[in-house]
């Protein structure tokens, strides 16, 4: 069903122009507009993936998709956890403090080959998990893309695309936007799995063969290209180099050391540490606000 002004369902269910069976989804309907966030859940096929993508959508409640202003997109994989995050509260309340401008949200959910699914496109890790990433990514790109600029209204500059995932998920964003700057300006990656390599740990050189370390080092610049971080103290214990830095930190101080090293600005990258912050979405749904307001708060005015 989609989403009318309230007069409008309002006026529909007392003049009996809904059937009987969809009232009771219009009076659901009218409690999420209350809320001002509204979720539409969708399943669209994928050739490339040759299953079925459960994705999420969610938008100010009074937007039309069709007839009103258009508006920046912010891709969020593993968008299974949102509801765990809080995530339509969080932008309940960031649209309420107008802390934000309007967006939509598109939570695309993993599904039980994630570990082959999320990765670096043509980059495999030495146990060969990742080595679908490159379907994912045409998935994104070829027929949720497609998809999405067919039904609502986007505006169309990289800079209003944001690419974001968690984890594992926060890997397959970079993916996108590293190999899709043309589509995404601005990347989020919370807990991400930087750790990922070509080749097994060795202790003779404990940080060597990190991919996307690698590929950020001999690939070609990506200008305007903006990326966040994030990191919890406690995403975990390993200290593979033994520098009482847990391996999530320093993965992730390494790549952004590397960036800009490379040349990109320091206004364009943000770290995020969060004391006692855990590999959960718990503490992703508390960092959350912060990477919605540095990706989106310069729109506000435009």
């Amino acid at each position: 069903m989609c989403c009318l002004q309230r007069e409008d369902l309002t006026t529909a269910m007392r003049g009996g122009i809904l059937r009987k069976h969809n009232r009771k989804a219009a009076v659901f309907h009218l409690c999420r507009m209350e809320r001002l966030v509204c979720i539409r859940r969708y399943r669209l096929y994928s050739r490339h993936l040759r299953r079925h993508v459960r994705c999420d959508i969610y938008h100010p409640a009074w937007w039309h998709r069709h007839s009103g202003p258009a508006l920046p997109l912010v891709l969020l994989h593993d968008g299974q956890d949102l509801p765990r995050m809080q995530y339509r509260a969080i932008l309940r309340r960031l649209w309420r403090q107008e802390a934000v401008p309007p967006f939509v949200s598109v939570g695309i959910h993993a599904s039980a080959k994630r570990l082959l699914e999320y990765g670096i496109s043509g980059h495999p890790d030495y146990k060969r998990r990742g080595r679908r990433a490159d379907r994912h990514a045409r998935f994104v790109t070829d027929e949720l893309w497609p998809w999405l600029q067919r039904r609502f209204r986007l505006l169309p500059q990289p800079r209003h695309h944001i690419a974001a995932g968690f984890s594992l998920g926060g890997l397959a964003a970079f993916d996108l936007a590293w190999h899709h700057p043309g589509m995404f300006g601005q990347v989020g990656i919370f807990s991400g799995s930087l750790w990922w390599r070509s080749r097994p740990w060795s202790p003779r050189a404990p940080n060597a063969h990190r991919i996307v370390h690698e590929l950020v080092a001999r690939d070609p610049l990506r200008p305007g290209l903006r990326f966040w971080f994030e990191a919890g103290t406690e995403d975990e214990t390993s200290d593979r180099d033994g520098d009482g830095i847990i391996d999530a930190i320093d993965d992730t101080l390494d790549l952004i050391a590397l960036l800009k090293a490379r040349g990109y600005p320091e206004r364009d990258i943000r770290y995020v540490e969060v004391p006692g912050g855990r590999h959960e979405p718990a503490t992703w749904g508390q960092v959350m606000p912060d990477f919605l307001k540095w990706a989106l708060g310069d729109l506000v005015e435009g």
